[in-house]
């Protein structure tokens, strides 16, 4: 007997692998009625066609039951592994109808759209589009929000339609996961769309710093149901636009102020003008190219370079002292 623990240990291990099986991006089985896009592959449109082999399509307003098909397609030998190809239905989106043999309408076959893609990326720490920002402040929890055409695949197939969220980093790297505010890390392969539009909830933070190093991160989104994006690949269709954003931990539109160094500027030299001195020895020294004259011109006022000459005054005194001793002598 196995014990009631392992039993219970391999019950887990089987959930386990159930839950690990890949889900099949394929979902080719179309019914009568049902929606196919632009670019899918390998469709099996057997119940949607019933006996008939060929299918028209009728301009709008069109009184299907009086008049012929605007354009027709002979499906024979394309039932089982059928494409809608750009070529044959660009310009016929709608409703497509079952001819008979007659080339009357013998009920709706399929409804033939232009698949529609885009993605937004929103900031639920401080509610608002990070595209408004163009920037994510360090730390803040993110979601992204899928807007398609795609939700009517999860209820008329048997399984919804699968999408896949492009992060790039500023490295080039793409991620195939993401990492919570938690640590919790999220696939962002393969998401099924259930909804319009469709919500990731808070699945990205950018706190994990040895993860998502600053700088611009490239954000897309694609998918390549029945391979419609390999057959396709149109911006805004199978898809998205891209997205560029920021992530830094300051605004980037706000800027530290920077003070000015102070200008240095070289003070003009200041010629300074030799003090009038009776010197002539302090004269030749300011130029000495050109040794000042010390001729006087009778009846003229010295100027500053005309100068008498040293000891002059000391003569005068000496010379007077003379003339009194002798004029005292003589006197005697």
């Amino acid at each position: 007997m196995i014990k009631h623990e392992v039993k219970i240990l391999i019950i887990l291990l089987c959930f386990s692998l159930l839950f690990a099986l890949p889900v099949t991006a394929a979902i080719n089985t179309i019914s009568q009625g049902n929606v196919i896009f632009i670019g899918e592959e390998g469709l099996d449109i057997s119940a949607a066609m019933g006996p008939d082999t060929q299918i028209g399509w009728w301009a709008s307003a069109a009184d299907i039951q009086t008049t012929s098909p605007t354009t027709s397609i002979d499906l024979k030998n394309r039932i089982s592994s059928f494409m809608v190809s750009q070529y044959e239905f660009s310009g016929y989106l709608g409703n497509w109808y079952r001819l008979n043999s007659a080339g009357k309408a013998d009920g709706a076959a399929f409804n033939v759209a232009d698949p529609r893609l885009d993605i937004k990326v929103e900031d639920t720490t401080v509610q608002v589009d990070v595209e408004t920002l163009k920037w994510i402040p360090t730390g803040d929890d993110i979601r992204f929000r899928v807007d398609s055409n795609l939700a009517p695949v999860v209820s008329q197939r048997s399984s919804p339609a699968l999408v896949t969220i492009k992060v790039q980093g500023p490295d080039g790297g793409v991620y195939t996961s993401l990492l919570n505010a938690g640590g919790m890390p999220t696939s962002v392969v393969d998401i099924p769309i259930t909804t319009t539009p469709f919500y990731t909830g808070s699945i990205w933070n950018m706190g994990h710093r040895d993860r998502y190093p600053p700088g611009n991160y490239t954000i897309w989104v694609e998918c390549n149901m029945n391979k419609m994006n390999d057959n396709y690949g149109v911006t805004g269709k199978t898809v998205s636009r891209k997205i560029t954003i920021l992530n830094q931990g300051q605004n980037p539109l706000i800027t530290k102020p920077t003070t000015a160094a102070p200008t240095q500027t070289t003070p003009r030299p200041t010629t300074i003008l030799p003090t009038q001195t009776s010197s002539v020895t302090t004269m030749a020294s300011l130029t000495p190219s050109a040794p000042p004259s010390t001729t006087v011109s009778v009846g003229s006022s010295p100027s500053p370079a005309q100068t008498r000459a040293p000891g002059f005054e000391a003569t005068l005194v000496i010379s007077a002292l003379c003339i009194a001793l002798i004029y005292y002598q003589n006197k005697e």
